[in-house]
């Protein structure tokens, strides 16, 4: 399958996030939630996945109890935490 630069989870349509997750180039994004769960709590407000650099990364922006929106960028194969900062 021939994938773009970026592509945000919205512009991926069910069957290649589909294929992508049972290929298992990706984690379901419940695990991706699970991980960032274990470091920021809040509300998830945007969820993205993106191909950067040559793989799969997914960002999820997440809305804290002080009114605080942090970015949490992981790779999304690994669920590996890539960056975790203020969104501007």
């Amino acid at each position: 399958m021939a994938m773009p630069g970026t592509l945000a989870l919205a512009d991926i349509d069910h069957r290649a996030a589909r294929e992508l997750r049972l290929s298992g180039k990706i984690l379901p994004l419940e695990r991706i939630i699970e991980v960032v769960r274990e470091v920021k709590t809040g509300i998830i407000i945007e969820t993205e996945l993106e191909f950067e650099k040559g793989r799969y990364i997914y960002e999820v922006e997440i809305l804290d109890d002080d009114g605080l929106v942090w970015e949490i960028e992981l790779d999304a194969a690994t669920a590996e935490i890539l960056k975790i900062e203020l969104d501007d």
